[in-house]
């Protein structure tokens, strides 16, 4: 089904409807969007798929809700919201519409629906409280894109569908953003487990440039490797590596003696000419050249093996 009309309901918007419209807009470009809570267009047709509103989960009919009794739920029970649905339904062809190469689909799809797809759902449901990320509540993407709903005593008619297009173009913005990262996160894991067969034993692993690293890791199961050494743009960084997906706990600490120091006085305490700079938390350094990088990381090596797990 080629769809005209892609209805939503009208009055204030939020995350789950606009999201499942970023898919929605991008497989069927030429559908308008409908915002309506009349039955005329919330009722199944062949010309329109309709998400969040309708009362009825019925894929065949094209009608996509979620706040009606024996509403889905996923298989551990957990509830979904429109986004969540539409997801399920239309994510495999929006991430080739985006490009993503077809061996990449199937686990960019996994991946995002548990990072950003399902917080969505639990947050639409109710099942998740913002308030348990304390001050950062507020910040969470839904609550931002509630953010830019009209005020109440908008005067204008038409505020709440001019808000939504413009927040639309917001929610793509991230909606892209997030693919492209779980993509990149694929590629980059490619090249890092070529980088730890070719490092052996070694406890540091050196790598063309910089990416996200961990995950290969600990899928290579390269429980011996410390530290991490990449090429930026005009030097050259030292990094540990995390012991886990959450916190900031790292196999090994870069020496103490190097905590926030620079220049000449970083030399002078790691005896490596080179050598520029060393967060105080001691978890990434920097140097002028490949080899000063390096010397440090073999430094570090050694000052942290005896403690490191």
């Amino acid at each position: 089904m080629t769809p005209s009309y892609l209805v939503t309901h009208s009055g204030g918007f939020h995350a789950d409807e606009l999201l499942s419209s970023v898919v929605l807009t991008r497989l069927f470009p030429e559908a308008r969007i409908v915002r309506s809570r009349n039955a005329e267009w919330t009722t199944p047709g062949a010309d329109r798929i309709i998400y969040d509103v309708g009362g009825l989960y019925d894929p065949a009919a094209g009608i996509f809700d979620h706040h009606q009794r024996g509403a889905p739920v996923r298989e551990d029970g957990r509830p979904y919201s429109s986004f969540g649905l539409i997801w399920k339904h239309y994510g495999a062809g929006y991430l080739a519409e985006l490009g993503v190469p077809e061996r990449h689909i199937s686990a960019v799809h996994a991946a995002f629906d548990a990072k950003f797809v399902l917080p969505v759902d639990l947050t639409d449901n109710g099942a998740l409280d913002p308030s348990i990320a304390g001050e950062l509540g507020g910040l969470t993407l839904p609550a931002l894109l509630e953010t830019l709903k009209p005020v109440f005593d908008a005067k204008d008619p038409d505020a709440d569908d001019r808000a939504f297009h413009a927040a639309l173009s917001i929610a793509r913005s991230f909606v892209e953003a997030g693919i492209a990262t779980q993509d990149a996160k694929l590629r980059a894991e490619a090249l890092v487990l070529k980088a730890i067969g070719e490092a052996g034993q070694q406890r540091v692993l050196e790598l063309p440039m910089g990416m996200p690293f961990r995950a290969a890791i600990v899928r290579a199961k390269a429980d011996h490797l410390l530290f991490v050494v990449h090429p930026r743009e005009n030097d050259w960084c030292l990094t540990g590596i995390r012991r886990a997906d959450e916190g900031f706990e790292l196999r090994a600490d870069l020496p103490e003696a190097w905590a926030g120091l620079t220049g000449r006085e970083l030399e002078r305490a790691c005896g490596v000419e080179g050598a520029t700079f060393c967060h105080k938390g001691r978890f990434v350094a920097a140097a002028k050249t490949r080899e000063a990088a390096l010397a440090m990381a073999q430094i570090a090596v050694e000052q942290a093996h005896p403690l490191a797990g």
